[in-house]
């Protein structure tokens, strides 16, 4: 009673209106530029469209709550609200001024409204991350993880924040910043990680040895041994995560596909950029075998006069790209047709996702379901959802009409928090049990295989701390293991499981015995046990072997190739030999992979085993990548290849290794243009000369000619000059001859300019030579091209400024129009070191200088002139070509493009304001992926790029129209520009027309025909 009025006091005195906001707390101020007026509380809870059987409450709304950007529940079922106030506009990404708190909401009389708020915490600056357990609070706040210590639960903090990690980068991105706490079912503290905050992670004090570096994923923090790992790389920005009831993890993601199912060591596809590790060579895709919109139309909203508007195709896969929060609908009290449903708010679609997970190939794959829920206030911008106490979900409501980047503005005084629950009385579905807290041991240990779910995680984590304290009576554990061996039920006996790991009652002869459980779950789990906390015992070992020839499930498999990256590298190869005979998963999108991550480091330390893996293996992906890794060593150690030659001709050895072997080995050589032929080639290269695959045929030529053998040479030339050969093959040896630098093949590809399917080819060949007929061919030739041929010649005639000077010539001649060079290709001259190059550039486009005035002041005239009335009288058709030649390099929109830059289908394209924001000034905001740089090659070529590979010989330059492969010792001066890849001055060079008729097409809802004749 006590506790209770203490609670009414604080709850009165907090929401009085003059005491809402404490005296040293800042009061919050909007930014937002809008006009539409915020629907309230009331009018939005009208307008939620709920499933048969739920119904929905307004849980809080401001001013009680505000920003709720995440959401936790403690042990008594209060919810736990980060309210983020620092979130700030693209010019500064965090207000300073600002603070983030903590706040406890608690329904007391359960009618589905909190009735009792309580401030705990207010000095957060970049808070994003809220979660309850090991006697205080954990949060995040960039750059650190914080734990707040409240051993006493009395909602005061015992004492300062303790930084647990720190190096999380807090300044680079706004909305891919850390963020995620959730407690898995292994007793770790799980986050997430976004693509544009590249961190470097450690306990505080740790050098930059001792650190981990990480940009997107998922990553895991042990409470009591303070030790961080990087569970799975890649995505994009994942903002939601939950595990299944076998607990199976999976996670949402933004823009370039939205579930994903976690295999620790997993490298998954990436938005753009590298992965750390130069060998990755494959990604892993999204698990979901669909997109929640229409790739080939608008993925978005289009918000017209307030009202949210999208295409019918996108509102029916699932109203957009974006998605925020995640939870599985998993035990009491959910009806069975919706056990296992994932639930995913989707942040533009103003719903909550369906899908529904099955067991496909090695692993999962997501299917659509209807959509769970629907909004209809336009203020909606669902950020979180969390499953309570009794199964009821709470959703946060960030509440504005802004776009995912808040590019118009901040609007800090708004929020919601919607509670949806079965119908019912919200008390008569709780279950009738105290907090974890409150419990003895032994009731935990019962409660942990609860039907609740959530009482069940809310007795492991409890099981867990109090294991961190003193040790748990035997006969605890001796419970846990005869209701593990005596129950039939999977998901109890994998919570019991669970109890015994987090709190030390699984001996790793329990967790051997576990490997020849009936439960494929339960095989996977102690797969994982044995190895978290270094290598199992030889016993273990061979049984791993044992199990990755004859185990019968594919995510066992997965689980064994996972595991490789925890054993020493000698100890790799018996088991991953064993996962290579699974032909029946040659072609699957997970365990390949995996097992190829698993194997990569072990490739040089043990060539033997390597070698034995490539003549045996039954994944040709395993085949190729073991390969291309040992020839990138090829000058060091030369008997690899050697030996690898002579065993893949071995008779014996399967004939589609040949295959996998010259692609590894032409993968590695690309962009070498010449090499020491190791012993064996001759006469390897002369059994497959002959071969019946066409391919074989192909990159043993190519192969040759980089080891220097001149009958190569000739057959290439007669290939390219022939024109009865396919003209696959034609262009396949243009590009080994330039590569090559065969002088001769200048005169065939100068030939070749007026040959229609060649024309592009022999252009970007002639890129790599200096002849000084090359750009007066060029220019004479240059109306006879395609749209393509001439894109290429415009990019070879800028490659260096000699040739440059000619095409300006033209330009200034008119015979080439001045519109077809782009602003990267301006900008390109201009980086070439010769100033009067420059100048002339300067000369030609005036409207360059034009840019040293502020962007603010260019965005506001481009808003003016394009009004709606101006965009729809717009010529789209003509829009489309500008997007083709401009545009169309690097971005890929409706389907159609190339992939150097993001994807403009997942772009804000309907946001006027942030279009012209991140065409006008796209450097203000550029990621370290996007960073151009300028290369200056001794053959007199100046390149502008981004690197998008490095090896020991090579590197990758990403250039507006191709993919550049160029030696090391080719450069002669390279530097870094702090700017993006994409130029300011895109719009400076084409006139108000096609500057309106530009814009129009970016933000169409669907793909229009080219003009006439294009």
């Amino acid at each position: 009673m006590k506790y209770r009025l203490a609670c009414v006091m604080v709850f009165l005195a907090l929401t009085s209106p003059l005491n809402l906001w404490a005296d040293d707390f800042p009061k919050p101020f909007n930014t937002e530029n809008s006009d539409a007026s915020q629907t309230s509380p009331e009018d939005a809870l009208k307008g939620i469209t709920v499933p048969e059987g739920f119904q929905v409450t307004l849980f809080a709304s401001e001013p009680e709550i505000n920003q709720p950007i995440a959401l936790a529940t403690d042990d008594r079922g209060r919810l736990w609200v980060a309210e983020n106030y620092t979130y700030s506009d693209r010019a500064t990404n965090f207000d300073e001024s600002m603070r983030d708190r903590i706040v406890i909401l608690e329904d007391v009389d359960g009618d589905g409204s909190f009735d009792q708020r309580t401030v705990f915490w207010d000095q957060g600056r970049r808070l994003t991350s809220v979660e309850i357990g090991y006697g205080g609070v954990w949060v995040l706040d960039a750059p650190n993880l914080l734990f707040i210590p409240d051993a006493d639960q009395d909602d005061v903090p015992d004492g300062e924040p303790i930084v647990m990690l720190d190096g999380w980068d807090d300044d680079a991105a706004r909305h891919t910043i850390v963020n995620g706490l959730r407690w898995g079912p292994d007793g770790w503290l799980y986050g997430r990680n976004g693509i544009m905050a590249i961190s470097n992670v450690g306990i505080p004090g740790a050098t930059p040895d001792q650190r981990v570096p990480m940009d997107c994923g998922i990553w895991r923090f042990h409470p009591t041994r303070h030790q961080f790992e990087v569970v799975a790389m890649g995505t994009t920005n994942p903002w939601g995560m939950d595990w299944d009831e076998h607990g199976q993890m999976f996670f949402i993601n933004t823009v370039i596909g939205h579930l994903w199912h976690v295999v620790p060591g997993a490298r998954f596809r990436r938005m753009y950029g590298e992965h750390f590790n130069p060998h990755t060579y494959g990604v892993i895709e999204q698990t979901a075998d669909h997109f929640h919109w229409d790739t080939n139309e608008l993925w978005h909203d289009v918000r017209k006069d307030g009202v949210t508007v999208m295409t019918q195709t996108t509102d029916q896969a699932g109203g957009g790209h974006a998605h925020c929060g995640m939870t599985i609908l998993q035990g009491q009290p959910f009806p069975s047709t919706l056990q296992g449903s994932v639930l995913a708010l989707n942040f533009h679609g103003r719903r909550i996702n369906r899908d529904t997970l099955h067991r496909h190939g090695a692993t999962y794959t997501a299917r659509h379901a209807p959509d769970f829920l629907k909004v209809a206030d336009p203020w909606f911008r669902g950020v979180e959802i969390l499953t309570g106490k009794a199964g009821e979900l709470f959703i946060a409501d960030w509440s504005d009409v802004g776009e995912c980047h808040e590019n118009d503005g901040i609007h800090r005084t708004s929020g919601r928090i919607y509670r949806l629950a079965l119908k019912g009385p919200p008390q008569a579905e709780r279950p009738a049990i105290g907090p974890a807290s409150e419990l003895s041991t032994q009731q935990l240990a019962e409660q942990v295989a609860s039907p609740w779910e959530w009482l069940s995680r809310k007795c492991l984590l409890e099981l867990g701390e109090r294991a961190s304290r003193s040790e748990i009576d035997p006969e605890i554990h001796q419970y846990l293991r005869t209701k593990f061996d005596t129950d039939e039920s999977e998901t109890r006996r994998l919570r019991r499981l669970w109890a015994l790991h987090i709190t030390g009652g699984a001996t790793d002869d329990f967790l051997a015995s576990c490997l020849d459980d009936p439960s494929e779950h339960v095989r996977c789990w102690a797969i994982q046990f044995l190895t978290e906390t270094g290598p199992p015992s030889p016993t273990v070992l061979a049984k791993f072997q044992s199990m990755a020839h004859s185990d019968d499930s594919g995510l066992v498999l997965t689980w064994l190739a996972s595991a490789l990256r925890r054993l020493r590298l000698e100890d790799r190869w018996p088991v991953a030999l064993a996962l290579g005979s699974h032909q029946d998963y040659a072609d699957d999108r997970v365990l390949p992979l995996m097992v190829w991550y698993g194997v990569e480091p072990a490739v040089l330390a043990n060539p033997d085993q390597a070698i034995e893996m490539v003549a045996t293996c039954q994944l040709p992906i395993v085949r190729e990548y073991i390969t291309r890794r040992m020839t990138l060593e090829m000058e060091r150690q030369p008997e690899v290849i050697e030996q690898l030659l002579k065993r893949v001709t071995d008779p014996t050895t399967n004939s589609l290794v040949t295959v996998d072997v010259l692609r590894g080995m032409t993968e590695a050589l690309r962009g070498w243009r010449k090499a020491t032929p190791v012993a064996g080639w001759d006469s390897f290269s002369a059994d497959n000369a002959d071969s019946d695959n066409e391919e074989v045929r192909r990159l043993t030529r190519e192969l040759s000619l980089v080891f220097g053998d001149g009958r190569a040479l000739d057959e290439l030339r007669t290939i390219a000059g022939d024109g009865g050969s396919a003209l696959p093959e034609r262009r396949a040896a243009i590009r080994a001859l330039v590569l090559a630098r065969d002088v001769d093949v200048v005169q065939l590809l100068q030939s070749l300019l007026r040959d229609r399917d060649l024309s592009r080819d022999a252009i970007n060949g002639l890129a790599a030579f200096g002849h000084e007929e090359t750009p007066k061919l060029l220019v004479s030739n240059f109306n006879g091209f395609n749209l393509p041929a001439q894109q290429a010649a415009i990019a070879t005639l800028v490659s260096r400024p000699q040739f440059a000077s000619v095409l300006l010539d033209a330009v200034s001649a008119g015979s080439i129009d001045r519109s077809l060079v782009s602003a990267f290709q301006l900008r390109q001259m201009q980086n070439s070191g010769d100033t009067g190059l420059s100048q002339r550039v300067s000369d030609l486009w005036p409207e360059l200088a034009a840019q040293s005035q502020k962007k603010t002041t260019r965005i506001a005239e481009l808003q003016a002139m394009l009004t709606p009335e101006t965009l729809a009288k717009a010529d789209t058709s003509a829009g489309r070509l500008l997007f083709n030649q401009s545009c169309a390099n690097c971005h890929t929109l409706f389907g159609e493009g190339a992939k150097i830059a993001p994807d403009l289908t997942g772009a804000q394209r309907s946001n006027l304001n942030y279009l012209l924001e991140n065409i006008v000034d796209p450097s203000a905001t550029v990621s370290e992926n996007f960073k151009l740089s300028v290369v200056l090659l001794d053959d007199g070529r100046v390149l502008n790029g981004v690197f998008v590979g490095r090896t020991e010989k090579t590197l990758t330059l990403q250039t507006a129209m191709d993919q550049i492969v160029i030696q090391r010792d080719e450069v002669e001066e390279m530097h870094e520009s702090p700017v993006s890849m994409m130029p300011d001055e895109l719009l400076s060079s084409l006139s108000d027309q096609q500057i309106q008729n530009l814009i129009a097409y970016l933000m169409l809802p669907a793909q229009v025909p080219l003009p006439d004749g294009e």
